[in-house]
């Protein structure tokens, strides 16, 4: 019974329901998520970390930063994550998903302050440009 209230307690916070709807196209990096959500760093780990403990995310950690999945390998968890991504419109979201894509642009021209950028987000960006 715990583990089901926390898997709606989990989807009960806007900021984390835009994390799940940024993360549906694919990983992202903690620094590409700050961006996006135009918040800071503890906030949105903080969210991140609520849903990774209600088995919602799979991360995996390069450097210092992680990076996050969506973890589709629950059934029921699966199809409760597509009923809600279906039920928000993408008009909420076009902000975010904007501040996302000017600096996923920025970061692969390495044009970025490298403290808003994790590590091995710049080295890639680099071993991109050669």
């Amino acid at each position: 019974m715990n583990e089901l209230a926390a898997t709606f307690k989990a989807l009960s916070d806007e900021t984390r329901l835009r994390i799940i709807k940024l993360l549906e196209r694919g990983e992202l990096c903690v620094c590409d998520l700050v961006a996006a959500l135009d918040m800071v760093q503890p906030k949105v780990s903080f969210h991140l970390g609520v849903l990774k403990k209600a088995n919602f995310l799979k991360d995996r950690k390069e450097g210092k930063w992680m990076h996050y999945r969506i973890d589709d390998t629950d059934m029921f968890k699966r199809l409760l994550l597509l009923s809600v991504l279906e039920k928000m419109p993408d008009a909420i979201l076009e902000e975010d998903r904007k501040r996302l894509s000017e600096f996923l642009e920025k970061k692969a021209e390495g044009s970025v302050n490298g403290d808003v950028v994790c590590g091995s987000c710049m080295n890639k960006s680099r071993r991109e440009k050669s």
